[in-house]
């Protein structure tokens, strides 16, 4: 009776303690026994757990098979799946109800998940099935086959699994996800031939990578960004795309312990633009065929920059210096990089580096005007606008010196810079 108020009010310690008395006193009472050790899991009192399997496994003469189920459950909640495998399997052994065999073979299953043992997990789900064959069931191991890349198996499974129930919140969570992978499909399948004959192409996996990306799957692109990783560890298009691919698994920490931040810059789609992909590909190909030379290196600082990966972007600026002190390119790169890691003072040297050593390039005396004003040498940077809008007019060097010259009460020079804006950009003036 005191039990049974217990549960009804969710009382977990009273539901214990009580638990406990009854066991002592009528020690074959296995429903007892199990409502205790649930509850303790509930209260995540895994220490006590152990201690109350102990206790049932001395008080009874031929111990349940459930408790070799309630032992692999604690093995595995401290992650020690190889003893959770071996006390599960003991309780299968044992012949359980189809219902109780499924459930475990579901647990075995979730274990390889987390050890990415994905073909064991295959063939857990699926005597979890010949169990006990449920919508929920087809839909975890069509999940699992799309990891071992079996498409059509896949496929197969969720139909089964929508025929069975199409309420299911399994199905209808996961059905619209297939459906739209299903649209590319075609380009995978052609990529998985092409990987079959060339295993250690990066090229190829990470253009698999990207399908998988664009069709909303990056637990599949990440698979393959980490194996072009490997096999071309300097691949700056393969660090990046993995690096999307883990903040689209939302770990934020292992992007960056790869140097990819979240600022990481996105397309309308979402996804990091197929321009700046191709970029880094072709400037990680420069690279390794001229490793001698500074240009390839800037160029791809420029796309790293545009993609708001400044310590990247930096490193590569640093490099193509060291190979040559007088890139203009390098120092302007530099510049950028450094401006947007807060270290303004460093990246304006690097900007005079740059109009030094080119100082026909427009851009750069753009950008080192833009420093200036930033450390409030409102003069010096006119005179560096100005040199920028002689070798181009800019709308964006316009603005800057007129916002300058209105700074230190030029107004006269400043109304007539905004009368030049509005005459070459009326509609947006």
């Amino acid at each position: 009776m005191e039990l049974s108020e217990a549960e009804e009010a969710g009382d977990k310690a009273a539901i214990i303690e009580l638990s406990r008395r009854i066991v002592a006193t009528a020690p074959n009472d296995s429903g007892t026994w199990e409502t205790m050790l649930q509850t303790q899991f509930e209260a995540e009192d895994f220490d006590g757990a152990v201690k109350s399997l102990d206790a049932w496994q001395k008080a009874v003469k031929r111990p349940p098979a459930a408790i070799e189920d309630f032992r692999g459950d604690v093995f595995a909640q401290r992650k020690d799946y190889q003893n959770a495998e071996r006390h599960w399997l003991a309780f299968l052994a044992k012949k359980p109800s189809a219902a109780d065999a499924a459930n475990t073979y579901d647990k075995l299953a979730d274990s390889c998940a987390d050890q990415a043992r994905w073909t064991d997990n295959v063939a857990y789900r699926s005597k979890a099935i010949a169990a006990e064959d449920t919508a929920a069931r087809r839909v975890f191991r069509a999940c699992t086959l799309l990891r071992v890349h079996e498409w059509d198996a896949a496929y197969a499974d969720m139909a089964k699994a929508n025929k069975i129930d199409s309420t299911n919140e399994q199905v209808k969570e996961w059905l619209p996800q297939f459906e739209r992978l299903q649209n590319f499909l075609p380009g995978i399948k052609a990529l998985d031939a092409r990987i079959a004959k060339s295993p250690n192409d990066a090229g190829l996996l990470l253009e698999r990578a990207r399908l998988f990306t664009l069709a909303g799957r990056p637990l599949l692109a990440l698979d393959d960004c980490e194996h072009a990783m490997k096999i071309e560890p300097a691949s700056m298009r393969a660090r990046i795309q993995t690096g999307e691919a883990l903040l689209d698994v939302k770990r934020d920490a292992d992007a960056a312990k790869l140097q990819v931040s979240q600022r990481l810059a996105r397309a309308a789609d979402q996804h990091v633009s197929e321009k700046a992909l191709q970029e880094l590909g072709e400037e990680d190909a420069s690279i390794r065929q001229s490793p001698g030379k500074s240009e390839p290196l800037a160029a791809r600082a420029k796309t790293l920059r545009e993609l708001r990966q400044f310590t990247l972007a930096l490193a590569d600026a640093r490099a193509a210096l060291g190979i040559d002190h007088k890139s203009a390119a390098a120092h302007l790169e530099a510049a950028h990089d450094l401006d947007a890691l807060d270290q303004s003072k460093e990246a304006l040297i690097h900007a005079f580096k740059a109009t030094e050593l080119h100082p026909n390039d427009g851009a750069a005396w753009y950008y080192r005007g833009v420093l200036e004003a930033e450390r409030a040498d409102f003069p010096a940077a006119i005179e560096s606008q100005t040199r920028s809008l002689k070798l181009g007019e800019t709308l964006d060097a316009l603005r800057a010196r007129e916002n300058c010259e209105r700074r230190i009460g030029q107004i006269e020079k400043a109304d007539a810079d905004l009368k030049r804006i509005r005459e070459l950009e009326p509609a947006k003036e």
